[in-house]
Formats: C-alpha cells, sequence, structure tokens
C-alpha cells in the first residue's frame, strides 16, 4: 500500500526530530520533507507532493493559519492537520475556516497522531477530544444553524457528527438509517449552505456564530 506522503512545518526542532522519528516507525506514512518556517514551506511546497501537511500555528513571521489561508486555494486537495499547543476557540476556528481540516493538540501520543493522519487522509476531520468538545459546544451555541439555513433537526443531528469526524457509514449506524439516506441529508445540507464540502460547511456555521 502506498504510504501517506508528509510535510511537516514545526519550529521546535527538538519536538520536530520527535515527531519524524515517530512517523518513521510507521509503514503507513512517509515524511517528505520538514520546515522550520512558514516561508520557506510556501517556497518549497510546489517541489512537493505531499498528501498532508502537519501545521505548527506558533511560527516564528507568519504563523500556520495565515500560512494554510494562502496555500488552500492554491492546493485544494492538500489536507492540513493543525499541531499544536493552542486549545482556545479563537484559534481553533480561525484555522478551519482557513481550510484546516483536522485539529490536533501536541499532547497526543504518536500513535493518536499516526491515527489522525490516516483518518484526515481517508477523509476524516480528526480532533483531540478536547477539541472536540469546544467545537461541539459552539455548534450547540450557534442558534441560527435551523433558522437562517432552514436546517430540519436531523440534518442539525448529521452536521453534529460531520463535526466529530464520522464517516458516512458511521453516521446511518449511530442514527439507524442507510447510507444513501445519509448521503441525501448530507447533500441537502450543502445545497441549503451553498458549500461542496463538510469543512465548508462547518465553516459557514461558525463563522456566522
Amino acid at each position: 500500500m502506498k504510504p501517506i506522503n508528509i510535510i511537516i512545518v514545526e519550529d521546535d526542532k527538538e519536538l520536530l526530530k520527535g515527531i519524524v522519528r515517530t512517523l518513521s516507525l510507521s509503514e503507513e506514512v512517509e515524511v517528505l520533507e520538514t520546515y522550520t518556517n512558514a516561508e520557506d514551506f510556501i517556497r518549497g511546497i510546489e517541489n512537493q507532493q505531499s498528501d498532508v501537511v502537519i501545521m505548527d500555528i506558533g511560527l516564528p513571521k507568519m504563523n500556520g493559519t495565515e500560512c494554510i489561508k494562502q496555500l488552500k486555494p492554491l492546493f485544494p486537495k492538500m489536507q492540513f492537520l493543525m499541531w499544536t499547543t493552542f486549545e482556545d476557540d479563537e484559534k481553533i476556528f480561525d484555522a478551519l475556516r482557513a481550510g484546516a481540516s483536522g485539529y490536533i493538540l501536541k499532547t497526543a501520543t504518536g500513535q493518536q497522531l499516526i491515527q489522525a493522519i490516516s483518518e484526515l487522509y481517508r477523509g476524516g476531520s480528526p480532533m483531540s477530544s478536547s477539541i472536540a468538545r469546544r467545537v461541539i459546544a459552539s455548534f450547540h451555541n450557534t442558534q441560527i444553524k435551523q433558522t437562517e439555513f432552514n436546517l430540519t433537526k436531523r440534518e442539525c443531528e448529521i452536521l453534529e457528527l460531520l463535526a466529530k469526524g464520522y464517516r458516512y457509514k458511521e453516521i446511518a449506524d449511530k442514527l439507524f438509517v442507510s447510507i444513501e439516506t445519509v448521503r441525501s441529508h448530507v447533500h441537502h445540507i450543502y445545497e441549503k449552505l451553498q458549500v461542496s464540502s463538510r469543512t465548508d460547511a462547518l465553516n459557514k456555521i461558525y463563522g456566522n456564530k
């Protein structure tokens, strides 16, 4: 099986060495390149064919969120996984709005990081449990989600599960419906929100808090 190609952008050199060492033990992933700042990453990105980018937020000069905001429109298929110590709501949602599809704290174990990379590559939205709780709390506090966008109760339930990173089959199992029913609901959600992806749907909701 082809390994998942990884780029890491992290300014803490000791931590960077540790991440590379951890990932090198897994056959699922292959580290193509590492960078210690956003500027060098931007200059070198066109020479890399990366599937997933592990991105720190607190980089020197340009931060990780601003870097993603610049690159995501140019490389829409590239998946960004935030790897950070920050847990405050503003940084979480800024990163999601910029185009990040996952948010993992640096307290995660090596195996949790590898699982997050694999999940992200397969279309999921991995988040550390404490981050997921903040996302869901914000989701619950977004009262306009039904009224402004005319979402049904079932559509809101599915959006909540999408926010937690569940796949269609897992959502279907939880709600005791078929995968096709979930797909149909998601299609209607996207139409109502005028978006085309899970991340865009969640950003649309959170961006209108």
